[in-house]
């Protein structure tokens, strides 16, 4: 059976806060339906000062999450580690882990945008050893002991569910978050499938003589809607992707990697491309992918055409999957 994903970023341009206050509470209700229904894991993730009201707050999200549910996991990628104070972040994802029973994924990155740093008052060139502390720094905080932390001891409690600590994987594009991942025996998860990061990770593990695995986007990682018609589908809500992806790729420059980075500009061209693709139920289980993964709330997407995606999923794809 595939992993499946309902992805959930709350962007939503130009809603009042009531809209937005709608629109969080229709996600809720969307991730109790996938749960119920066997969808495995719901994904967030954290920008800051966005206009479009991109989520800035994933683990108040997903601790909501966690109480409108049983079973489904939340993947939080990822977070902009070094924005965050590293012992505060140490007892919030305890708390969730235990809040959870274990069901709480970090994937923790850097970031790529400037302004987000400048909002926080956090020095950009010093993102990398701000990130190096702040692992460090939750990893032995984890542990329940005493340890030293800029000059003095401390303590953090309580001591999380998961043993020996919650999942904690680091993520990037980059040789630098690789080295990272490899040093302190953590998980990599690159932001795009690139196999030879991946084999540059597993030769640092043997350098450093730590563990680690990798879990990488597959080649083919569309972000899906699903819908009976799809060209109807493209013809009415299409500038709702387009949105996200051109916000998406105007903050990465550079040597920024992403599965799901975009170069459309027009509606057109986005479907095209098959970064977002709105397939109808047959076409959806017909893809025969490791991962899917759902975008009910994709660029503002009115929450009704949201729902007639995540309840053709459920009750047409997972069914398919299965089979």
């Amino acid at each position: 059976m595939p992993v499946t994903v309902a992805r959930f970023n709350l962007v939503a341009p130009g809603a009042s806060p009531a809209e937005l206050g709608a629109r969080y509470r229709a996600a809720l209700e969307m991730a109790a339906y996938a749960d119920d229904r066997g969808v495995t894991t719901v994904q967030t993730e954290e920008h800051h000062g966005a206009e479009n009201n991109w989520l800035p707050s994933p683990f108040a999200f997903a601790g909501a999450v966690f109480g409108a549910t049983r079973r489904i996991a939340v993947t939080v990628s990822a977070i902009i580690g070094p924005l965050h104070d590293p012992l505060r972040l140490a007892e919030e994802i305890a708390v969730l882990d235990l809040l959870s029973g274990g069901r709480l994924v970090t994937v923790a990155g850097i970031g790529y945008r400037r302004e987000e740093y400048e909002l926080f008052g956090v020095d950009f060139a010093r993102r990398g050893r701000l990130q190096d502390e702040l692992l460090e720094t939750l990893l032995e905080a984890w542990t329940g002991e005493p340890f030293s932390y800029r000059g003095r001891t401390v303590r953090v409690t309580p001591r999380p569910f998961t043993d020996p600590h919650p999942l904690l994987l680091v993520g990037g594009s980059s040789k630098a978050a690789a080295r990272r991942a490899a040093r302190l025996g953590l998980p990599f998860f690159p932001s795009a499938h690139l196999p030879e990061l991946e084999a540059y990770y597993k030769e640092r593990l043997a350098e450093y003589g730590t563990e680690g695995w990798v879990m990488m986007p597959a080649a083919e990682t569309p972000l899906l809607h699903v819908a009976e018609d799809p060209d109807r589908a493209w013809a009415q809500y299409g500038r709702h992707f387009l949105h996200e992806a051109r916000t998406y790729a105007s903050w990465q420059s550079g040597g920024v990697r992403s599965a799901v980075k975009s170069g459309a500009t027009t509606v057109e061209d986005l479907r095209a491309e098959g970064v977002y693709r709105i397939l109808t139920p047959d076409a959806c289980v017909a893809l025969g992918l490791d991962s899917y993964v759902l975008h009910p709330l994709s660029g503002g997407m009115p929450v009704e055409e949201g729902w007639r995606s995540l309840q053709l999923f459920c009750e047409r794809v997972l069914p398919g999957l299965a089979g």
